[in-house]
């Protein structure tokens, strides 16, 4: 419920952008974001801003070269992005959110049911996305027979 005492807490009319971080946030996502690799130079990029340019990106939906000049540089915030999808940052980071979230309603962090649709049963009984694969490549190899011919 919007309260003064809430309307407080989640304004960021103050903040350089309202997609920022809070220290609360940054107290959740920051222990899941590895630290530097060992050996090498010292890591000079502070994560937080990354993770805030991370959000202006995501909050306002500009393209990576409309980021703006006071958050870091578009190709350091790019490479991180892709270095955490690709580890699996991003995915630590989702899980950790989406349980707090559910935690906050009053649920259980993981959810204990599934709904499966008739159109997922009957694509799985197919074969779902294999049956595609193998009709493509009948259809190659019929092609390549007539040019052949």
């Amino acid at each position: 419920m919007w309260t003064d005492e809430n309307r407080g807490r989640y304004d960021r009319s103050k903040w350089p952008y309202p997609s920022d971080l809070t220290d609360g946030e940054w107290a959740l996502i920051g222990p899941l974001i590895p630290p530097a690799k060992r050996g090498g130079n010292k890591r000079t990029v502070v994560e937080r801003e990354v993770v805030n340019g991370l959000m202006y990106i995501l909050s306002t939906g500009c393209q990576w070269a409309s980021l703006p000049k006071d958050l870091p540089a578009r190709s350091t915030v790019n490479d991180y992005f892709c270095r955490w999808a690709y580890d699996g940052t991003l995915n630590r980071i989702h899980q950790v959110l989406y349980m707090q979230c559910r935690e906050q309603v009053g649920r259980e962090s993981s959810p204990t049911a599934a709904i499966i649709d008739s159109q997922s049963v009957k694509s799985a009984e197919k074969g779902g996305s294999q049956t595609r694969l193998v009709s493509m490549q009948e259809r190659k190899l019929r092609a390549r027979s007539a040019i052949y011919w």
